[in-house]
């Protein structure tokens, strides 16, 4: 045979393998996304200081959001608007409690098909893996117990029910395996699940990681390297801590001010145990990048790093805890790392943890338009596309927990409340309901709420001025701004999909009637409440 024949021949095969090898090497070329989830790190009073390296490897190699928030500063409503991509009044989990749909029958069987990690698996092509907290109810005998796995997970490593670091229980794909309090084998943070999945995984489908550390929640359990860190480390005495909430809802008001020596000495020391928890955590995340790059995978792979909610350490004389509506518990670290972003960014847009599904779907190539999704792609951001047009507002929504007997600790407190440690400061009840409009704009930087009580309490912050939130401007702001913003609160509340993307009281584009303001669509008959969801 002539040697252009050879040659021919030669570029005919390497053509045929091409055409033999472009379905997988199509499927590999697409985006591979981890996200990083811890429980209850706070942005706001320093829970980033601790992690040194992962704001090395994440942060200063992509992109910090110095803006980003959660629409219910509470577990398992902010989880569940993770993975469905929508506020707690369209995905109806309302609190930790299977009666607030937290990992409910109602749950699974409504939202669970149609959360992003599904759609990633049965319509992407992605190969999923999950390990660590999931929902704060999941395992529970009542929903179907650990047997039960999400639809959109090839494996599975879910903690059943709340957050622990010794002595917990794992579904693995459904079978219950139980650890016990050896550090080297058990210390959840440290487990080597997710490192193992990166050595059998499939090579011909991308794939998606979601890692859910149990820190840096209670029982602030260190692991043994990192118990002696931090010792002289103290609670942030900025200008909102130990000090009475006046002009706020009853719940603040009813906090003790001065706190107790032995409440303050609590809390410093939560403070702490939280911060060495979190140096598994960066542990954690350094171990997982050099194995992405030892794996080839890392150029390839877009990493996220963010918390469910933010905490608060003696702010307004509240000892410890999350859920109310302040900067310090709606706030979280959002960083972004991946192709195409460009390192050492900080971006000021608005965003929210409804973002996150319709993000990752858009990486993955999936068309958003057939989701039923709040929330909008940060995928523009991340790439740095000129004249992105984007939100200047978003909806925070809770539903109080209360307890209907007495707590036997504290007597004279009465039904209706609950979370009263230490001494006997109440950090939730059944109204404290609310609903917030977070309003970030260039004429301004707002927090308008209502708390669906009698009283229908009205709080309203300027944080340009009180970036604290120390004052309560309700009585004292201009009317129309006042009626504005009730107005988009009452169209927040009862929005869905697209409707909760469109423009904000201070943008060009919005429209206000104040007729709409005495319709039958008000704020206080869109109150979220098990007894409104659909039965099974």
């Amino acid at each position: 045979m002539s040697r252009s024949a050879l040659a021919a021949l030669a570029r005919g095969l390497a053509l045929a393998a091409l055409l033999v090898l472009s379905p997988a090497q199509a499927a590999r070329q697409r985006p591979n996304v981890v996200l990083i989830l811890t429980d209850d790190q706070d942005v706001f009073l320093g829970g980033m200081t601790p992690m040194k390296k992962t704001n090395a490897l994440i942060a200063q190699m992509g992109v910090t959001f110095s803006n980003a928030y959660v629409p219910s500063a509470l577990c398992c409503p902010s989880r569940a608007s993770i993975l469905t991509g929508k506020y707690p009044h369209n995905h109806h989990v309302v609190n930790n409690t299977l009666e607030g749909n937290c990992s409910s029958k109602l749950w699974q069987k409504i939202q669970e098909p149609n959360t992003f990690p599904a759609l990633l698996k049965s319509m992407c092509g992605y190969q999923t893996f999950f390990a660590g907290k999931y929902l704060n109810e999941y395992g529970a005998e009542d929903a179907g117990g650990v047997s039960h796995v999400p639809p959109g997970w090839s494996f599975w490593y879910a903690l059943e029910k709340n957050s622990k670091y010794y002595n917990y229980t794992l579904s693995v794909n459904g079978k219950a395996r139980r650890h016990g309090e050896n550090y080297s084998v058990d210390y959840l943070t440290d487990a080597n699940m997710s490192l193992d999945f990166l050595e059998y995984k499939s090579n011909f489908e991308p794939f998606f990681m979601m890692i859910s550390t149990p820190a840096p929640h209670s029982p602030w359990t260190a692991a043994p390297q990192y118990k002696n860190d931090f010792l002289n480390v103290s609670a942030p005495r900025n200008s909102n801590f130990n000090i009475h909430g006046k002009n706020k809802h009853w719940l603040i008001r009813q906090a003790k001010t001065p706190m107790t020596n032995s409440s303050i000495q609590f809390l410093d020391d939560a403070y702490r145990k939280r911060w060495q928890t979190l140096l598994s955590v960066d542990d954690l995340v350094e171990k997982l990048v050099k194995k992405l790059e030892i794996h080839g995978e890392l150029d390839n792979t877009y990493i996220f790093y963010t918390s469910d909610n933010g905490f608060h350490t003696g702010q307004f004389s509240l000892p410890i805890d999350k859920r109310q509506l302040y900067e310090f518990d709606i706030k979280v670290p959002l960083l972004v790392r991946g192709p195409g972003i460009k390192p050492n960014q900080t971006n000021k847009m608005l965003v929210a943890n409804i973002d996150l599904g319709p993000t990752i779907l858009d990486i993955a190539g999936y068309d958003l338009n057939k989701t039923q999704m709040d929330g909008m792609s940060l995928l523009p951001l991340l790439r740095g596309d000129k004249n992105v047009t984007w939100r200047s507002d978003f909806l925070v929504e809770y539903q109080g927990e209360g307890y209907n007997g007495s707590d036997p600790t504290c007597p004279g407190l009465g039904p209706g409340v609950t979370h009263c440690f230490p001494d006997c400061v109440c950090e939730d009840s059944y109204n404290n309901t609310y609903a917030c409009v977070r309003t970030m704009s260039t004429s301004w930087d707002l927090q308008y709420c209502e708390f669906d009580d009698r009283e229908v309490f009205v709080e309203v912050y300027n944080l340009t001025a009180d970036p604290h939130q120390i004052n309560n401007i309700a009585k004292t702001i201009d009317q129309e701004i006042l009626e504005k913003m009730n107005y988009r609160l009452m169209m927040l509340q009862s929005c869905s999909g697209a409707t909760c993307r469109t423009p904000g009281v201070f943008d060009p584009g919005y429209r206000f009637d104040p007729r709409l303001m005495f319709s039958n669509h008000g704020v206080r008959a869109r109150r979220f409440s098990t007894r409104s969801l659909p039965s099974i």
